[in-house]
């Protein structure tokens, strides 16, 4: 199983949502998050005072999946999140040895 994260800019939560349950994906975890990489921020002005915005919104979504999915939400995501500017996010992919439902017990594959 793997563990899929990505970080992606607020305005394409919906494409890549979208873009999920288009390929069968319907089991994802979505949180607002702040940070940044080589955008580092921005200048911004508020009631006349200049100042820099270090840690900029963005959206994370979290799914975890039979390995075998992997690639097509790797695909689903770059597909639909991607605007070709800096800033457009990245995408980690982790293992995950164990996954226990809570409402019945089910463990592993069967739990997804």
């Amino acid at each position: 199983m793997k563990k899929i994260e990505a970080i992606i800019q607020p305005f394409k939560l919906e494409d890549v949502v979208n873009a999920l349950t288009d390929i069968g994906i319907d089991g994802i975890t979505v949180t607002d998050v702040k940070g940044h990489g080589r955008q580092m921020g921005h200048e911004m002005v508020y009631r006349g005072q200049e100042y820099r915005a270090d840690l900029l919104h963005k959206i994370k979504v979290e799914i975890v999946a039979h390995d075998s999915d992997r690639d097509s939400i790797i695909a689903a995501i770059c597909k639909a999140a991607r605007t070709g500017h800096a800033g457009d996010g990245k995408i980690f992919v982790y293992s995950i040895p164990e996954v226990i439902r809570i409402r019945n017990g089910q463990r592993d594959e069967a739990a997804l």
